[in-house]
């Protein structure tokens, strides 16, 4: 018997390796984003063609581990025929700081932009309600 939310943490962990969203997850298995999040929150259990496809895709899940927690994930991290690259982490070289909020010497401050004035006029602006009314604001 597939325990539901050790089977999500194991999805959870796919999506975490590969670096990827639970709706870029359904795009790469071809699903629809409910069915996703349907399975992440333990609302529904994986299908056959579900747990198939994921195997297909990421070459990477063995079924025993996806399933029963059995084994390990990735099972082959060198694998060049997944579908996906694992997420790389990059660091900085070591003792160098970036410093991303100091001013760059070459900055202009105050820079001037020059406005045409011939420039194009609104119109007319037309708002859209969900409830299918809509409002017309003319100039």
């Amino acid at each position: 018997m597939i325990n539901s939310s050790d089977f999500v943490k194991r999805l959870e962990k796919i999506m975490e390796y590969y670096g990827i969203t639970a709706t870029t997850f359904a795009e790469k298995m071809d699903f629809n984003r409910s069915t996703i999040s349907h399975l992440l929150s333990g609302r529904n259990k994986p299908s056959l063609e579900f747990v198939m496809k994921l195997l297909q895709k990421f070459p990477e899940v063995e079924m025993n581990w996806l399933l029963y927690g059995k084994g390990s994930f990735p099972s082959t991290p060198e694998n060049k025929n997944s579908m996906v690259a694992p997420k790389q982490k990059t660091i900085a070289p070591e003792g160098k700081n970036i410093d991303l909020f100091s001013k760059e010497e070459n900055w202009e401050e105050n820079k001037t932009i020059q406005i045409n004035q011939n420039s194009k006029n609104i119109e007319r602006i037309v708002i859209f309600y969900s409830d299918g009314s809509f409002n017309v604001y003319q100039n």
